[in-house]
């Protein structure tokens, strides 16, 4: 069983979604228009989802995290959070039927201002969250809670922040990997620069917000 923590007093946390990226990049608001016209390509509990390799605009695309990130919320979306096991194994259920290698979850290790906070240490056990819906995720070390893989590119149970510790980029992104190392349809810390296929879910917050300030809108 997959757990999840609210997040509290996150003030810091919250508004560092809007500011500037540590690429220098922003996180795009939602485009009435697009949000209007977004595809559904499933629901489940309620939530409608897009699945990038499902529509002929974007099939064969491959985007890096945060291209995936403003892609959704232009649509009122956001890349999906995986809050239930009955939502994880849904997911993964469509990557497997589709033969998809991996994709983009909104999952981020805390890596920006506010994140030298006491609960959030260590960072590498205490640090991961669902960006799009502000919910912690369980410690990495509490493997009953989690889909983290038991291997990756060196053997080693995720998140193993492989990348960095070969001299390149810190693993703060988490991805879904179809079989990629042999260890089955798991949870993994990529380096948000690479990229990859992405899956978008209904975010309630940005829909709201677009019905309010567009009431003529029909989303």
């Amino acid at each position: 069983m997959i757990t999840f923590i609210l997040l509290t007093a996150l003030v810091t946390l919250s508004s560092a979604q809007f500011q500037p990226q540590p690429s220098g990049r922003i996180l795009e608001s939602p485009n009435p228009a697009l949000c209007a016209q977004r595809s559904i390509h499933r629901r489940f509990n309620g939530k409608g989802y897009y699945f990038s390799w499902a529509d002929s605009r974007t099939t064969g695309q491959e985007v890096d995290w945060l291209s995936g990130r403003n892609f959704c919320r232009q649509r009122c979306m956001d890349l999906v959070s995986l809050e239930t096991s009955a939502e994880n194994e849904f997911i993964k259920s469509h990557i497997v039927q589709n033969n998809i290698k991996y994709i983009w979850t909104s999952g981020r290790l805390c890596d920006f201002k506010g994140c030298d906070r006491p609960d959030l240490q260590p960072l590498h056990i205490n640090g991961w969250f669902w960006t799009a819906e502000l919910q912690k995720l369980a410690p990495t070390n509490d493997r009953s809670q989690n889909d983290w893989s038991e291997s990756g590119g060196i053997g080693k149970p995720q998140p193993d922040n492989r990348e960095a510790l070969q001299g390149g980029a810190p693993e703060n992104c988490l991805a879904i990997l179809n079989q990629f190392y042999n260890d089955g349809v798991n949870w993994h810390d990529v380096a948000c620069h690479h990229k990859k296929p992405w899956v978008c879910e209904d975010n309630e917050s940005l829909l709201k917000y677009v019905r309010f300030t567009n009431p003529n809108i029909r989303i």
